[in-house]
């Protein structure tokens, strides 16, 4: 042996082979096309895996940190395309890929996420039509979470006061795309809940790409969909447009303004057919009441019967006394239903401001247009205006009255 040689250890020579490889230019950032094996995931978040082709094997790591930018699963046999660089771990003395991002091989990152979020939550149950909850006829209050500023919130707004102004609208203002955006939706969701402040709540925004619309194909969007006590209508971008939250809410809208017509009926088709169905009861009620009269004139003159008029006597009074009952009844059925128009009506009537007026009560503002109620708020020397059911008038604060004391100008 030539003791002038170098006697080099085994951590020099990996580190020196590591050296090598650092400094090349192809091996600092390259794209592998393979199939995954020996797929790995460890309990820190790191995943180790091999990519194979027909001839060779190449071992791969993928740190925690890029592995969370990963939006889709690793799945073993999976085709991928792998970004990063060759390196050496010189403990073992083997170089092995060091990976930065993965795309499917042939698919898009994205839709490959969806896809088996879709699957996944379809296995747990979560789209079955049986779990989905009935939207109230006529719902009194709707919860809209959305963006303040987009044009889904007027959309909504503009169809739902055309439809059926009577209804409370109530926004909670949310993200609708970026990175913590269903983070913001999931709030609204159960602000609501909590609240129980209203009957139907819609979650959606306008049209995008599938990135747009990536925060409602969120798996804790999802699940916070599912445990809402509230109907949920999803109603996300456009007619072609379908997300996870889609698929999971008690109702799919295909557009913001579909949801409005979903969530309220027609005021002015429920009054139509209430006045159509109140017609047709009471021309079904009279025609009842003219063919038992036909009948009963028709027994009364019967040969049989007139032959035998001691013994039908008893008989024609009951059938009286019942053909007025039926009249009665009729009569109290229609005035019933009138009657219920009348306090709906009335009940109406009685919030406005006008008829308070109406029963001689008056509103007494100060020159800034404050209304003033107590007589703390008066000054002698005041000017005000009082509102009364027919105009208003101009009066000076001249006498102030409190506990029986009379204060003088």
């Amino acid at each position: 042996m030539d003791s002038s040689r170098m006697i080099l250890s085994v951590t020099q020579i990996n580190e020196y082979i590591r050296s090598l490889i650092n400094q090349d230019e192809v091996l600092s950032m390259i794209t592998v096309r393979g199939e995954i094996s020996n797929l790995t995931i460890h309990r820190s978040g790191h995943i180790y895996f091999t990519l194979k082709d027909e001839g060779s094997v190449l071992k791969a790591v993928l740190f925690r940190s890029s592995a969370q930018k990963i939006k889709f699963a690793l799945k073993e046999g999976m085709g991928v395309i792998v970004y990063g660089r060759v390196s050496v771990y010189a403990p073992s003395g083997q170089y092995q890929l060091y990976a930065e991002n993965i795309q499917p091989d042939g698919i898009g990152a994205l839709y490959l996420a969806y896809e088996q979020i879709k699957q996944r939550l379809a296995n747990e149950g979560l789209f079955d039509s049986n779990r989905k909850k009935s939207l109230p006829q006529f719902p009194s209050n709707i919860g809209i979470v959305t963006s303040p500023t987009g044009a889904a919130i007027h959309d909504m707004i503009n169809v739902m006061s055309r439809r059926y102004p009577i209804a409370k609208l109530t926004l909670y203002p949310s993200l609708v795309q970026g990175e913590n955006a269903y983070k913001s939706i999931i709030s609204g969701i159960r602000y609501f809940n909590e609240t129980k402040s209203v009957d139907i709540i819609i979650i959606g925004r306008g049209g995008g790409s599938l990135e747009d619309l990536w925060a409602f194909n969120s798996v804790e969007l999802a699940y916070a969909i599912a445990d809402s006590e509230i109907p949920i209508i999803s109603a996300v971008g456009h007619e072609s447009d379908f997300t996870i939250a889609d698929f999971v809410a008690d109702l799919r809208a295909p557009t913001p303004s579909a949801a409005a017509e979903l969530a309220v009926p027609d005021a002015l088709s429920v009054r139509n057919s209430i006045k159509f169905n109140l017609s047709s009861i009471e021309k079904s009620t009279l025609a009842k009441i003219t063919q038992a009269k036909q009948r009963l004139a028709m027994l009364a003159s019967s040969g049989v019967l007139t032959s035998k008029l001691n013994i039908l006597d008893s008989y024609r009074m009951n059938l009286t006394i019942l053909s007025d009952k039926l009249d009665s009844s009729i009569e109290s059925i229609i005035s019933n239903k009138k009657f219920s128009f009348s306090i709906s009506a009335a009940k109406l009537n009685s919030i406005s401001p006008l008829n308070t007026l109406s029963r001689g009560y008056a509103i007494v503002q100060n020159n800034c247009g404050t209304a003033l109620s107590s007589i703390k708020d008066f000054n002698n020397g005041d000017e005000i205006t009082v509102h009364l059911a027919d105009g208003n008038l101009k009066a000076t604060v001249t006498k102030i009255h409190d506990n029986g004391e009379k204060h003088d100008a």
